[in-house]
Formats: structure tokens, sequence, C-alpha cells
């Protein structure tokens, strides 16, 4: 998970390309949580950010074939290498949704995912101990809580889990919880542009430019409040 690695000085493919996104500057309501303890389970909200990696994490508890519906988001025409039957695209401004709503083997949704890391995967289904439930729509900015002065309401994915190696793995050091909310500020402060720019294309250049800043961690655990920061280049 993106936000545990770089609270744990990984900074791997996987954090470079999310981070690819952000240009200079402050980024406050980032990778947002919550969670609250139930009978036998946990419930689990989360921001866009966590999409992908909440599908892929699901996937690799299944084994055999998968009941999912939902939808693969992508500026690329990918109509043509997904491997299963797709009820219909929508194409908005160069965006296609590529509706699905199949039964499948997991490792053919993980192998796209390893393919094409940029394509958003907005997929429901459930399996052992779990129930996901995301979106079927691209991410967009948040929309505002009831009361005005909230941040963007914290509903694009849903989770039910009995899993207490998910709970370690998004509320890392905080995973014991009745209740909890977690929000993240990413904050910009330079681009770092790869030493050979003058050889590379300007889209080479965009691909492999790291960012570099803060990122502050506030954590709503309970009664209690704290925060942390620590450095990226990414």
């Amino acid at each position: 998970m993106v936000m545990k690695k770089i609270f744990d000085g990984v900074f791997d493919a996987e954090v470079h390309a999310n981070f690819l996104k952000f240009g200079r500057g402050e980024y406050k309501n980032k990778y947002m949580l919550e969670g609250k303890k139930q009978a036998k389970k946990w419930a689990i909200k989360a921001s866009a950010e966590y999409a992908n990696t909440l599908v892929r994490k699901s996937l690799e508890l299944i084994s055999g074939q998968v009941a999912v519906k939902g939808v693969i988001v992508s500026t690329l025409d990918l109509k043509d290498e997904l491997p299963f039957p797709i009820e219909k695209v929508k194409n908005f401004q160069g965006v296609k949704k590529n509706v699905i709503n199949t039964e499948i083997e997991p490792s053919v949704i993980i192998n796209l995912m390893d393919k094409y890391p940029k394509v958003f995967f907005a997929l429901s289904f459930s399996g052992p101990g779990f129930t996901l439930k995301i979106k079927p729509k691209a991410p967009a900015s948040g929309k505002k809580g009831k009361d005005k002065d909230e941040g963007p309401a914290v509903d694009f994915c849903s989770l039910k889990t009995e899993s207490k190696e998910v709970l370690k793995e998004f509320f890392f050091g905080d995973e014991d919880f009745k209740i909890i909310a977690v929000t993240h500020t990413i904050n910009v402060t330079d681009i770092v542009y790869p030493k050979n720019m003058s050889e590379l294309k300007p889209a080479e250049v965009r691909e492999q430019a790291k960012r570099k800043g803060i990122i502050t961690r506030i954590v709503k655990k309970d009664d209690k409040e704290t925060s942390s920061t620590t450095e990226f280049t990414a």
C-alpha cells in the first residue's frame, strides 16, 4: 500500500506511478480512510486512491472464479486487450469506461493490473471473509461532507472484512480501533528531473521526473488525534 511504503521508506515503481499526477503545491485530503469495528468484522471506507490496491489484495485471497462487476477506466483503447466480455464502452472526453459483469479467474485481472499500472480498476466482488464495493466510475475530486466545514466524503470504496492483516496494511500502527479516520496532506516542494533530461523526449521526462516533499498523516482514533510526517522523493 502506497502510504505504508512511503512511511516505511520504500519508494518503488508503484509509489512513483501514484505521484506522477502531482505538481508543486499542497494537496489536502488525500488517501483518506475510515474504519469501524463491527461484531465479527471491520467496515472500511476509502477514497479512490485505494481502489486498485483493494482490488488486487482482495483478488489475491480468492481461488477459483469470481463474479466481478464494475468498470475499467483508461485513456487507452482496451477493448481488444480485455480477455473477457465487455457489456459496453462509455467514452467521455477521451476517457473510456469498459463496463464488465462477468465471472473470471482472479489472475486474469491481476495480470492486467501488472501490464497496465495506470489503468483504474473500479470493481466490486466478494470472497472468503470480505465484500468489496467500489463506485463504477472514474476517480474525481470528492464531494464535500454534509457539514460545509468537513472534507470530502470518504465513500468511493467500501470493504467489509474479517482480516486483521488488511488492518495492518491500511492503518499501520493504528490497527487496534473501534472507530478511526485517516487523512494525508501531500506537500510537493520540488520536482527532481532526470540527469539526462536533454536526451529524453518530453513524455519521457514527465514519466521519469520524481516528486519531492513532505507528507503529513493525521489519525483520529477513538477519542485521540495524532499526526506524523515523513519526507519523500518518489
